[in-house]
């Protein structure tokens, strides 16, 4: 297990069965980086990944 996937685990556990929406999504990574600019690489970055992941088609819940 990598060090960052205990926050994706604290996010799975706190959020289970919540469903949100892609806008929901952006408003909160618009915010992350307006608190963490330094971090606004890394953001965009995995916004892009999430962006083009058509591999698996559109996640259902």
């Amino acid at each position: 297990m990598y060090f960052t996937d205990r926050g994706i685990e604290e996010l799975e556990s706190r959020r289970e069965g919540e469903a949100v929406s892609v806008e929901w999504l952006a408003a909160r990574l618009r915010a992350f980086v307006d608190e963490h600019p330094t971090h606004e690489n890394a953001i965009d970055r995995l916004a892009t990944y999430l962006a083009r992941d058509d591999d698996e088609g559109i996640m259902e819940p």
